[in-house]
This record gives structure tokens, sequence and C-alpha cells, in this order.
């Protein structure tokens, strides 16, 4: 059976459905045809009641459900349950739908919009009158028919909601305790009490709105009127002052805290407005991103009310709510204080720096202060982290340049608003500095190299001062094919450098503000030496002297000019002398004028400082370098790069788990292990400062660089890298073990630093630099090889018995035993089959660049040729000198390794100082006499003779 409140209900949708129609009919068909707006303001009257209209049509549509339900339910009750009315089983969707259209509707009081509607059509509204008033109760219509709109269109709504109040709690009531539908009658009959609730304060607080409005002058009221504000407390009702600003009245509404002062006015959005009670007096401070003011009230109650009102809205604006608050989730919104921390959109009108920038990312008080990005109107912006303020952190910035679209970008750590530490900065014209920046400049050291389309192509890899080249530097003129390697001040050459050519001159000369001063020394490709003045083009001028090749030297005056030719005068000396190699081919350039320790402080310095600050992680990237894969990835967005830096496939990146770690590995094959693995990644630091330093060296010595004069220079600077490699390891594992409260063993003191660096540090590194080495090894020993080759391809016409008897090796040496010949063939074709274990032993020093493992594979060479003896006498025999160096040379001359000579000294000179003096010295020795036997004229001139004896075997 259906209850009376059932019925009561039904006849109450029936009659408000009824209603709504011809509300629709007589007032929103005649507002919706009031013509085409014919300005802005008529047009968002216009869009208020187009969207008035939508909601109403909501209502209208919900109630028609509400009564097909109720229908259904008093037709069939044994079928239908009381639950399945859509007012109990969806209330939620009638409250949302009241809500929205109130929310509209108080917007619509709030510009006026009915009032602007009918001032066209006054009459028709005039004529309206008693048409609208059957709509209204307990209203008085003096006027004409247009202000009883407002009424109409808002009372039947608050009517019909008490309405289903009222029926709702009867019908609670009226079904019995035991229900299941009582439950959803009252909570049902709550939520719409809790609608009343929120449609009082929406429309008391439209009607506050509307009389403010009526308060200020024209030119506030279009600043400041918009249909989502509303006034939520007022300094003429509850006083407040503020200062040090000045202002006559303060208005919080409900998305702006404006200060009014006369006809003008400054409004701060309540997303970026910040709060803070004062502990004396009866003020609070408010924060905004470009200023800062105390409101005080009169007493502690006023300052509760106003603290606790934009405490309120601030919450309400930050949670996007610009319309009244909602149902149920703002009940609890008093107490709660706004976070400190937010994310908005901001632009600014009064800071230096940021001046009309707009910022859009993390706030915090007031003040720009996590990840953003900032734009400014002349095409400028910053993607990157903030502090306080302030740039702060990795960031990228762009800048433009000129009229042209190009930009400079600029990818790099900053610190308190200015770059700082490593960045890459891409210019405009496309050439690219990657290296250190300090206070906006380039400082320390960097990397700038333009586009190869450049009509002057060039690198400079180098120390920089104040954003000038100053110091230690590289720089390469691609276009005249020249390197100059030397010293820089205020973007100039200055002091002692050296120029290297492409078709192999090099010079060395002392600069001043880019022009050469005073005499210099000058190597020519066919190793004549000049010393004296000569000009750019390596015109000879003043008084000079030529060394040549063959020992004569001239001494002269020389000059040169236009029409004149080329011409000197002078003494040639012809007489013989010992010649010197080291003042001619052999002559090393720079080692006095740039000590090693010197050459490359701006790499150093980066990385020693950083451990002197006891590696902190959030300075990683500024003191290290972030971490690129590709140039590709360099070249994409702001905000990849910003995003993602490392390699995800490569080992910890994180200083602290690399601080971690490095005490676990301090046995000495643990820690072999460890550095090699950190000295090839690209993220670890070791790693890191190991690239930078080959990079120097290549952009040192590679390409036009490869010059034999420049050999000792580069060898230095190797073994110098080595210890400094070690020295930084040294200093990360100290800032690991105080971290950890350990302290160091007295056997890992840094007395014990250059054995370690040779032991541990150079085998792992040397690969690294070799290429470049190598070659100036091989190039400085070009005239000793060449006869070393030409010595073993005349040695390989021998057949192997020749050889040994040419050799003068004892015949009970040889091992012919080891074959199957016929006697015949014992003395006649035999090639390559002597020794042939230490042959192929001796072959393989050339597979490795480390010079102990070098050494090991001459020491089993040794080993094999000795074994070889021994088997060949059946039993053991240790190989005297006199019998060892021809064993040997006829091994070297059968393994035929290529530079010979350029590998024994390469070996000499980076082998660990503790094998000098030992078997490996010896056997290194012996090598050498072996190749320097081979070189001899007299030795080639005898194997030669017995060449053309041996033709007829041929």
């Amino acid at each position: 059976m259906c209850t009376p409140e059932e019925t009561s209900l039904l006849q109450s949708e029936e009659t408000f459905l009824a209603l709504l129609g011809r509300i629709n009919t007589l007032v929103f068909h005649p507002l919706l045809l009031a013509g085409e707006p014919s300005n802005s303001k008529d047009q968002e009257c216009m869009r208020l009641l187009l969207q008035l209209s939508v909601q109403y049509q909501q209502l209208w549509d919900l109630t028609q459900a509400s009564l097909r339900t109720l229908r259904q339910r008093l037709n069939s009750p044994a079928t239908v349950s009381l639950e399945a009315l859509h007012l109990l089983h969806s209330p939620d969707l009638f409250l949302e739908a009241y809500r929205r259209y109130f929310v509209i509707y108080t917007s619509c009081v709030v510009v006026q919009t009915f009032q602007k509607a009918t001032r066209k059509k006054s009459e028709f509204w005039k004529s309206q009158r008693k048409a609208l008033k059957q709509f209204l109760t307990n209203v008085t219509l003096e006027t004409s028919g247009a202000a009883a709109l407002p009424h109409v269109l808002c009372q039947p709504l608050t009517d019909h909601v008490q309405q289903y109040v009222l029926i709702l709690l009867r019908l609670g009531d009226a079904v019995g305790e035991h229900h299941p539908a009582r439950e959803l009658a009252i909570q049902a009959a709550d939520r719409f009490v809790t609608l009343q609730s929120f449609i009082r304060q929406a429309l008391d607080k439209a009607s506050a709105t509307q009389d403010l409005w009526e308060t200020l002058g024209n030119r506030l009221v279009d600043a400041l009127c918009t249909a989502d504000r509303r006034l939520l407390q007022d300094s003429q009702k509850v006083p407040v002052v503020a200062s040090p600003v000045r202002a006559d009245r303060v208005l919080l509404f409900n998305d702006v805290l404006v200060l009014v002062q006369g006809h003008s006015f400054q409004m701060f959005d309540l997303k970026l407005v910040w709060v803070e009670a004062r502990m004396d007096g009866y003020g609070f401070h408010v924060i905004t991103p470009e200023e800062e003011f105390c409101l005080s009230a009169k007493d502690a109650q006023g300052q509760v009310c106003w603290l606790s009102k934009v405490s309120q809205a601030i919450c309400q604006a930050l949670n996007g709510k610009k319309d009244i608050p909602g149902l149920e989730k703002d009940q609890n919104q008093e107490g709660i204080e706004p976070p400190a921390a937010r994310c908005c959109l901001y632009t600014f009108q009064t800071v230096d720096r940021f001046r009309l920038a707009t910022y859009d990312g993390n706030w915090f008080w007031g003040k720009p202060h996590g990840k953003g990005t900032l734009k400014w109107p002349d095409g400028r912006n910053h993607v990157g982290d903030f502090h306080q303020g302030l740039e702060h952190g990795f960031g990228i910035r762009l800048v433009p340049h000129g009229a042209e679209d190009k930009y400079d970008c600029y990818k790099c750590h900053w610190w308190e608003g200015q770059m700082q530490g490593y960045g890459i900065c891409e210019y405009a014209d496309e050439s690219m500095y990657k290296g250190y920046f300090r206070d906006n400049l380039r400082q320390g050291f960097g990397v700038l190299e333009s586009s190869p389309q450049a009509p002057q192509p060039f690198k400079f890899m180098g120390h920089w001062h104040r954003d000038k080249k100053n110091g230690y530097g590289v720089w390469e003129d691609k276009d005249r094919g020249e390197r100059y390697i030397g010293m820089w001040q205020a973007d100039h050459r200055h002091g002692q450098g050296i120029v290297v050519t492409q078709s192999g001159i090099c010079y060395q000369r002392t600069f001043h503000a880019d022009k050469m001063v005073g005499p210099g020394i000058l190597l020519l490709e066919d190793d004549s030496l000049y010393e004296g003045s000569f000009t750019r083009d390596l015109a000879y001028i003043g008084k000079g002297k030529i060394t040549f090749p063959n020992g004569y030297f001239l001494k002269a005056s020389f000059s040169s000019g236009v029409g004149r030719g080329f011409q000197t005068q002078g003494v040639l000396e012809t007489s013989a002398h010992p010649l010197d190699p080291m003042h001619t081919c052999k002559r090393q350039l720079g080692l006095d004028a740039f000590p090693v320790e010197s050459r490359w402080q701006g790499i150093y310095q980066q990385f020693q400082e950083f451990i002197n600050l006891n590696c902190p992680e959030e300075t990683q990237e500024v003191f290290l370098g972030f971490h690129i894969q590709t140039a590709k990835e360099l070249r994409k967005s702001q905000e990849y790069l910003f995003c993602d830096r490392s390699n995800p496939d490569e080992v910890s990146a994180k200083i602290k788990d690399i601080l971690a770690e490095l005490p676990t590995h301090r046995e000495p094959e643990s820690l072999q292990l460890y550095l090699q693995k950190a000295l090839k990644s690209s993220v670890h630091p070791l790693g890191k400062l190991l690239k930078l330093l080959t990079l120097a060296f290549q952009a040192t010595y590679s390409g036009i660089g490869a010059n034999k004069h420049l050999l000792v220079l580069a060898q230095e600077e190797v073994k110098h890298h080595a210890k400094e490699i070690w020295a930084f390891y040294r200093g990360l594992l100290h800032v690991a073990l105080k971290q950890q409260d350990q302290t160091q063993e007295e056997n890992e003191g840094t007395e014990k630093s250059h054995p370690e660096a040779y032991r541990l540090v150079l085998p792992l590194i040397l690969p690294c630099f070799y290429p470049e080495l190598f070659m100036l090894y091989m190039l400085y020993h070009e005239k000793e090889d060449n006869l070393y080759s030409q010595g073993i391809s005349d040695l390989s016409l021998f057949p192997d018995t020749k050889l040994l008897e040419c050799l003068d090796v004892q015949k009970h040496l040889w091992p012919l035993k080891d074959l199957t010949l016929t006697t015949n063939q014992r003395h006649s074709l035999v090639r390559d089959k002597c020794f042939l274990s230490a042959t192929e032993c001796l072959q393989k020093i050339i597979t490795t660049v480390d010079p102990r493992e070098k050494l090991e594979m001459l020491e089993k060479t040794y080993d094999e040729i000795e074994d070889t003896v021994s088997r060949v006498l059946e039993r053991e025999y240790k190989l005297p000198m006199d019998d060892l160096l021809p064993l040997l040379i006829y091994v070297v001359s059968r393994a035929r390794i290529q530079h010979l000579g350029a590998e024994i000294h390469l070996i000499r000179d980076m082998m660990d100082p503790i094998h000098r003096g030992g078997l490996y010295d010896f056997l290194l020795t012996a090598l050498e006499s072996c190749y320097e036997h081979i070189q001899k004229e007299d030795m080639r001139l005898h194997r030669l003779a017995g060449v053309r004896n041996q033709k007829a075997l041929w």
C-alpha cells in the first residue's frame, strides 16, 4: 500500500512541473528572444541566461523522472518498491542540479543580468506584471514586471525544496522504524536541508555583492564586477586597516583581495596570497608575489574574523572554486590552514628581474620555489628549479637573438639567480659552449666550438675567466689548418705558445695581445731548425740561425719586401760538427713554458672543490657536469632535458651511493676492479674526470696536433693525469670514510700516491690516450723505424738456418730436432719454423696497451727461447747474454713487429718505476739492443752480401 505522503509528493511534483512549464513560456522564451547582443556586456548576459536555461531544463527533466517513478509506485505498489523512487534512489542528482542552477542564478543577480535583459523591452515586462505575480507569495511588486523576474526564477524553486524536506520527513515517520526506505528518506531530507542552507548563503552573498557595486564608482565596478565574484568581507562592516600601504577600504572576495584607495585599487589573486597571524596586536601579515603588508583589526574578534575568512577563501580558491562553496565538502573549511606550497600562474609587474614575465609553477610563501617556467614578452623563457624566488638548480634559458628567429639556449645550473657550475650553451650562430659558469659568465674550464659551416670554423678548449679565454688553452683554426697550444689573456694569445700547422711545421713564440714578440723557435718539415724572429706567415726577419739536418748552420740577417723577394746576409758554417738531434729532429717544445701541473687546472679545480665541500649531493651536477648520452638528446625539448639527464642503464650516479660503496673496495684486487668499472662509467665522478682529460688530450694532440715535437709534452700529461686521478680517488675515499666515521689506515697515506698511480691507475687510463700518444711515438721514431723495417725486410729473405748462421748462433742451439726434415732440408729452405712459439709470443706485444702486460709478453718470449734451447740440449740451460742476443735478434726479425722503436720507448717511458733496474728493464734493454742492431748499416751490408751468395737457393 502507498502512504498518503507518497500521494502528497506526487501532487507536489505535478504542481511544480506545471509551474515550471508556465515560467518557461512566460519568462525564458521572451528573454532568449531579445535579439542579438550589441556589446560584450550584453554578450555576457546572454551567455548567463542560456546557461540558466540549460540548468532550468535539467530541473524539468529531473522532476519528470521523479514524477514517473512516483506514478509507477502508485499504480503498482506491489512490484515497485518505495526505495525505487528517483528522489530516494538518487538524491545527489537533484542536489547537484539545484546547486548548479543557483550558482548561475546568483551570477545573474551579481551582474544584474535580468535588469539588462529587460531594459530594451520594459513596456512588455510591465504588461506582464500580473502574470508574473501569480508565481510569487509574500512578495510585493510596486514597480514594473521586470523587477519581478529575479523572484519568479528563484522563489518557486526554493519553495519546492522546502516541500521536499517536509514531505520526506513525514514519509520517514510514516513508513515505520524498520522499513528499509526510512533511512533513505531521512538522509535525503538532511541533504535537502543542506541544500537550503547553501541556497540561503548563495543568495545572501549575491545580494551583498550586488549592494557593494551600488556603493562603488563605475570605474571600480567595471574593473571588479564579474559573474563568479562574491563579496565575503568588507572593512566597512568589520574594520581593518592596511599598512604600510594606504587603503580606504579593504574588500575580500571569493577570488581576490582588494585594497581601495580613492578611485584606484590594488587586487591580489587569492591563490597567491599567504597570511600569517602577528603575535603582537590584532593584525596579520599578507604576503603576495610582489608586495607584503599588514592588516590590523580593532580587536581580537575582528582579527579572527578576517583571518579565518581570508584563509578559508584562499583554500577555496586553490581548490578551483570560483563559485559559492559546495555542499558537503565546505562544511568543515573553517580552521583549515592554506598550504604554504602551491602551484599557480602569475605575471610579474614590478619586480625588475622578472618584470612582465609570466611564471607558471610551484610557489612557497609568495616566491617561486620548486619547478617552474618563466616566459617574458620579448621571447625569453626559463624552465627549471627555483628557490626563494630565484633560479636555483638546473634550468634551461632561451634568449632570443636580434630580429631573427634564433635563440641562445643555456642548459646549465643556477645559483641564487645566476648561472653557476657546469652548463651547455647553444648560441644563435650555432656555436656551442660546454663548460663551467660563474655569475652568468663563462668561468673555469670550457670548450667553445663553432658550427662546421661557419665562415671561419674554430674550436677552443681551455680556461676562461669572466667570459674570456684566460690561462692555458688550445685553439684550432680549421680555416688556416693551425692549432695554437699555450697561454691566453682577455681572449688574446698572450704569453708562451706553440703553433702546429697542418703541413707539419711548428714553432714556439712569445705572444702579446695576439702578436708575436721576440725571438722564437721554428721547426720545419725537413727537420731544419730556425731560431730567431719570423712573421705569422713564417717569413724570417732580423737576425737568426738556421740549423740544417746535416749539421750545417747559417747565421744571418733576413729580410723580405715587395719586389725584393727574400734576402739574407750571413755566414754558412759547413765544417763538420757532431749533430745534436735534440736541436733538430728530436727537439721538444713547450717543456719549460708549460709545467705539466699548470696545464689543465680548470678541470681539476672543479673536482677538487667538490671534494673540499665533502661531496654534497645537491651540487654533484654543478661541479661534475650532467650526463647527456647523445647529441640528439641534447637538442631535444627543454622539458626532456630538464627531466632526464642520466642513463638508466648505468651504475648508480648518486654520490651517496658511490661514497657508500667506495670503502668496500680497499683490497688491491677489489680496488683494481672497482677503479676499472668507475673509470669506464660515464656517470661516476672518476669516469667524468677521465672523459674530460681525454677530450683535452685529443684536442691537443690529435689531427693537426700529431707532431713529434710535442711527444714529451703529451707523455708528461698522461703521467700527471694518472697521479691526479689517484689523488681524486683518495679524496673521495677520505670523504666516504669520514661520513662513515672511519679513518684511513697508515699504509693508505698519500706518500704512496705516485707508485699506486703507476701500478693501478695508469694501465687503466692509458687506453684512452693511447691512439694519440702512440702516434706521437711513431712520428718521433719514424726514421729509426724505417731503418728497422728495411732491416727486417732484408732478413726475411734468409731461410732459418742461414739466418741463424749469419747471426752467429751456435749450431748446437739450433732447434732442428724439433723439425721433421731430411738432411738436405736442414741446410736449405727451412723458413719461419725455428723458435716459432717465442716468435708468436713476441707478436702479442702489440695486442695490449698496458706497459706491464707488454713486459710480461717479453718475459714470456725470453722463457720460450730458453725452453726451446733446453729442449734441444735436453737439459736445463740458462742463456748467457752472448747467446741470448743473437737468438733474440732472430725472434725479433721473424716477429716482424711494425714500429718496434715506438713500442720500446713507450714501454720504457710509461712502465712502473718499480721495474727499473730489474728483470723487465734488462729484457727491455736486450730488445732495444736487437732493434738497434737490426738498423746498423754494416749489418745490412753483411746481410745483403749473404743474400747475393744465396741467390742460387731461390
